[in-house]
């Protein structure tokens, strides 16, 4: 048997090492292993999730779709370290479409340089769309983050394939019903904000295994990091806590009669 047709798993496979090239080795990825990255990445700025994604990072010339049930709030949180890195490093970020107005004040005070920001309003699906593509290829942004809500498969083929000679980062943004739906997109995540201050995230599609898990990534907003106590660091705890201690209730809102009252109030 040649090593082009021995199976995966035969426990012979492993030692038979192909005569490829070495520019093409990097190339080859098998379909059980998380798959590394021929293109660059950039740091995610989560560890946790660096981990679990294809060469450690947000992959170059992909597109990456971000879902969430709240669009244009956790995108920044979640974004926004590897959006910071790319400032930092001179790049240029630009931002079409945020269904909310970004917050300059809370943008600069998590370390973004608004001189490397351009937000462009555009109006109606069709034209987020044309200006994503336009920018996709100008290669005119080292990171570009669209919001389109209601893009087609086979719009976002096209604008994966457009990514694929794109040197930046692409990311997508989109609401959590379309994870039902199919995508030309490599690397798919749904993000949601937890009661304690953290970010959890589900990859749904990545270059590798199935991920089944979820990931819990602390995320408090750098303008209260300073302030908040330890016990509000954990306020479900709290609630918790509050919860159990409340009197049980006939009515919402009004506490239940004492037993001897009962009696007194059914006569």
């Amino acid at each position: 048997m040649t090593p082009s047709t021995a199976p995966a798993n035969d426990p012979h496979f492993a030692t038979v090492q192909p005569m490829l090239p070495g520019a093409v080795q990097p190339l080859v990825w098998r379909g059980a292993e998380l798959g590394g990255q021929a293109t660059p990445v950039t740091s995610s700025g989560w560890p946790a999730l660096d981990r679990e994604l294809p060469g450690g990072g947000w992959p170059h010339r992909v597109l990456c779709e971000v879902l969430s049930p709240q669009p244009a709030l956790i995108e920044w949180r979640l974004l926004g370290p590897a959006l910071r890195a790319v400032a930092a490093g001179g790049g240029q970020i630009v931002v079409v479409a945020p269904p909310r107005q970004p917050y300059m004040p809370g943008l600069i005070h998590d370390g973004l340089d608004e001189r490397r920001f351009v937000w462009i309003r555009a109006e109606g699906p069709a034209q987020r769309l044309w200006v994503t593509e336009q920018l996709i290829k100008a290669n005119a942004c080292q990171a570009l983050v669209a919001w389109l809500p209601q893009a087609r498969h086979e719009q976002l083929r096209r604008l994966q394939v457009c990514a694929q000679a794109a040197e930046g980062l692409v990311f997508l943004c989109r609401t959590e019903a379309a994870q039902h739906e199919a995508s030309a997109a490599p690397l798919r995540m749904h993000a949601t904000f937890a009661v304690d201050w953290e970010l959890r995230v589900r990859i749904l599609k990545r270059r590798g295994p199935a991920f089944d898990g979820t990931l819990r990534l602390p995320s408090v907003p750098g303008g209260l990091a300073s302030v908040l106590t330890p016990r509000l660091r954990r306020p479900g705890r709290l609630l918790a806590g509050l919860s159990s201690s409340k009197e049980p209730a006939d009515v919402v809102g009004r506490p239940a009669l004492p037993q001897h009252r009962r009696h007194a109030a059914s006569r």
